[in-house]
């Protein structure tokens, strides 16, 4: 499209979000590059969650993320069918264990249908124990449309859609600084084993920067990206435990949220294993370790819930953190898209914040970042 550059669009990260911004930008004919500082794509965020597709219940009214999660879920079921990528719309109940819950789960009915959720139901204790016999239930919501689904499998089905336009997904390639051209379109730098001595320099007319937990970093090598638009970034560290033995429920299990986050949930993954998490941590640096001792505080959390729980069956499995932009008792924000009007640099799209649902979101955010780059 414009000769002059070696790429249309260069999307930095290649998780589920920047591989969807790449599927966007070249299903509309632009040669996209896709850069990723790691050996293999999805090794950040969108390797270390709960695989949930969210079918977008709790999220404030207009907010980017009550409309990118319900487009994107309604997006995503098709595109995983169509790719026949493993998935399962199990559906959710999201349960009050007691009547004070009951208020909270209410409002939570409430926003999902101002959302425009299909399927909600509300549940008696009674009708929701018939569902999940070893639930312990005053009252639940029933969602249907929410499911699992084999995230890697979805992330290399959007690179194949990348490839088979004619793009490129370029992994062991950590961008170092992108430069504003006079003319409009960038000169960036990128590092890697064999960029040689100051790394290897492309120019590309659109840039979007996706690269997760990094995204602070990356909009600070950008020369001329004005400090006052880089929100801070927290880091939320949440832990998972797996169950040895049956998995009690075969549908999603979510108490009410907590301050920040869904709260401590349940899911019989892919395998058919019972899996529990995450919880929420801040934490000061990226540590994916997992304390055998907090088995404790998980089995009485999840004794809320299913009071069969035994801590001898809790096993250590996995952690993930997300990039908030908020700290502890501060209020959660909305994902953050920002473009010229927010920085000032023609041709640029840098995202904060994208966490959950941004795996369920991560179609309709690359739409979303395609047409804005192009209408620009």
């Amino acid at each position: 499209m414009s000769a002059p550059f070696d790429f249309d669009a260069t999307v930095v990260g290649a998780g589920a979000v920047g591989l969807a911004c790449g599927r966007a930008l070249a299903k509309r004919g632009l040669s996209v590059l896709v850069l990723e500082k790691e050996a293999h794509i999805g090794q950040g965020v969108s390797s270390r969650n709960s695989e949930v597709i969210h079918g977008g219940l709790y999220y404030p009214t207009s907010s980017l993320k009550a409309k990118f999660c319900v487009e994107g879920r309604r997006a995503l079921y098709d595109f995983l069918a169509s790719h026949k990528i493993d998935h399962w719309k199990c559906g959710k109940l999201v349960v009050a264990t007691e009547e004070a819950e009951v208020q909270r789960i209410e409002a939570i009915f409430q926003q999902a249908t101002t959302n425009g959720v299909e399927g909600l139901e509300h549940l008696t204790g009674a009708q929701a124990r018939a569902l999940e016999p070893e639930l312990n239930a005053h009252a639940a919501i029933l969602s249907p449309e929410s499911g699992l689904f084999d995230s890697h499998g979805y992330m290399l089905a959007l690179q194949g859609e990348i490839e088979d336009a004619g793009g490129s997904v370029v992994i062991s390639t950590p961008f170092e600084r992108a430069e504003p051209l006079p003319d409009g379109g960038f000169r960036i730098t990128a590092g890697g084993p064999d960029s040689g001595e100051g790394g290897a320099v492309l120019t590309t007319r659109l840039l979007v920067t996706a690269p997760g937990l990094s995204a602070q970093t990356v909009a600070a090598a950008i020369d001329g990206y004005p400090a006052a638009d880089i929100p801070a970034r927290h880091l939320g560290k949440g832990v998972y435990f797996r169950l040895t033995g049956p998995a009690p429920f075969n549908r999603l299990i979510y108490p009410p949220p907590i301050p920040g986050a869904l709260g401590t949930h349940y899911r019989k993954d892919l395998g058919g294993q019972g899996v529990f998490g995450p919880d929420l941590a801040y934490v000061e640096t990226e540590d994916y370790s997992v304390d055998p001792a907090q088995a404790e505080a998980f089995a009485g959390y999840i004794r809320r819930f299913w009071p069969g729980v035994t801590v001898e069956r809790l096993t250590p499995d996995y952690a993930g953190i997300r990039p908030k932009l908020h700290g502890p008792g501060e209020p959660q924000p909305d994902f953050q898209l920002h473009g010229r009007q927010h920085h000032g640099i023609d041709g640029l799209m840098a995202l904060f914040g994208i966490e959950s649902p941004g795996l369920t979101s991560s179609l309709a955010i690359g739409e979303a970042v395609a047409d804005a780059l192009i209408r620009g």
